[in-house]
């Protein structure tokens, strides 16, 4: 196969009579190289914001979200965490009680969403609580008032700041010597949060589990049980296995179904940029076809002396085969290296900022998957390499009598 080859890359690199046909080579070579890089580039945005998003809602919300089909709250929900913590996969077990609030503070109020944790254990398994944006967690005793975690954003719509006092306003009302009124007590702000999800950040206060379940009357009960696992992709099976040992009025959801809207969408979008995009590759793919048509056309006198010395119809079919393997070779090689360091400076100096407030991130990061890469570069070669069996098809059936008939 040495000669084959050796024919091939001299029909590209040698100075053609005809330099129409060395510009439609550089344009194929040129358009497989766009086509390629900008597949990188778009797969690697969508990638790496549906990471960016996953990992930052993941992190600041439930694997595993074990709740009461009543609605009234889980009653012995000790006793069911101790049913789950055994469970392989598990990381932690934790209770929530949370509820709609209004926050007022000075002259300002904010609707929000109070949760109460038990913050201290929480603390070894979330990073953002480990280290605070700023002040401390809420501890029994601290002071005449409990203490209150807001999230950053919150924090700063309502100007509040560490040491501050906001009142704290249920939509649920209490019966009182005047009639029915909205309970309210005062928390002391003893700390703030940023987990990087700004629907999170903007919205969320934490207070400690008792202060929340007395805040909010709901006694011994919890809203639900906060189930971190081990692997998020294993939350489904988990699920099964669970629904099997805990009683028969528990309810489980996971995380894609908390979120199955976003992520879909994000999966769809993906794909159809994907789709959409493969198309510059075949319309380079097209012009390749065009060179090697236009090749075959320009050395028919080459390929009957050579048919006349021996060669066969598949070494013939081999030499443009290889031709046009090299453009999509070469195309896919310069647009793989093009798109990869597109990703890497963007990334490093952070190109394509966003508003926060809408995407949940502040720039848009740029992940390429082995997968994805390796998807890509084998859709280009595979395209290139299949236009290449109409041309050298037509290159191997040339009669060399005719091609030399008037030599």
């Amino acid at each position: 196969m040495g000669y084959e080859r050796f024919i091939a890359r001299r029909y590209l690199t040698a100075r053609r009579k005809q330099a129409f046909v060395s510009v439609i080579t550089l344009i194929s070579t040129v358009g497989i190289a766009i086509g390629v890089a900008a597949l990188i580039i778009a797969i690697a945005l969508i990638t790496g914001f549906q990471k960016d998003v996953q990992d930052k809602i993941l992190g600041a919300t439930s694997h595993l979200m074990i709740s009461d089909l009543t609605g009234d709250g889980l009653a012995d929900y000790a006793g069911t965490a101790n049913l789950i913590r055994p469970v392989a996969g598990v990381k932690s077990v934790s209770p929530v009680v949370y509820g709609n609030v209004l926050l007022q503070a000075a002259d300002k109020s904010q609707g929000a969403i109070l949760k109460g944790m038990d913050l201290q254990a929480e603390r070894g398994i979330q990073p953002w609580l480990e280290v605070l944006e700023s002040g401390d967690l809420p501890e029994e005793g601290s002071g005449p008032r409990e203490g209150i975690l807001l999230g950053r954003d919150l924090a700063a719509a309502m100007g509040a700041a560490v040491g501050d006092i906001v009142t704290v306003v249920t939509t649920s009302s209490k019966l009182g010597p005047l009639g029915i009124s909205p309970k309210f007590r005062a928390f002391r702000v003893t700390g703030t949060f940023r987990t990087g999800l700004y629907e999170f950040d903007s919205t969320t206060a934490l207070a400690r589990l008792p202060s929340a379940q007395k805040f909010f009357g709901t006694g011994d009960r919890i809203s639900y049980l906060q189930v971190m696992i081990e692997d998020i992709f294993a939350a489904d099976r988990l699920k099964a296995s669970l629904l099997d040992t805990l009683p028969p009025l528990v309810y489980i959801t996971t995380w894609g179904e908390l979120n199955q809207s976003l992520f879909s969408a994000l999966e769809l979008e993906k794909n159809i940029i994907f789709l959409t995009i493969t198309l510059i590759v075949i319309v380079a793919a097209l012009n390749i076809i065009a060179t090697l048509i236009l090749m075959v056309m320009e050395k028919t006198r080459d390929i009957g002396i050579l048919m006349a010395l021996g060669a066969t119809p598949a070494e013939v079919r081999r030499i443009f085969f290889m031709q046009g393997a090299m453009i999509g070779i070469v195309g896919t090689a310069v647009g793989t290296a093009l798109g990869l360091l597109w990703c890497l400076a963007a990334n490093t100096f952070e190109l394509i900022r966003v508003p926060v407030d809408i995407y949940q991130i502040s720039y848009v990061p740029f992940r390429i998957t082995p997968l994805d890469l390796l998807l890509i570069v084998g859709v280009s070669l595979s395209i290139s390499l299949v236009s290449t069996l109409f041309p050298s098809h037509r290159a191997a059936k040339t009669d060399p009598v005719q091609a030399l008939k008037y030599e």
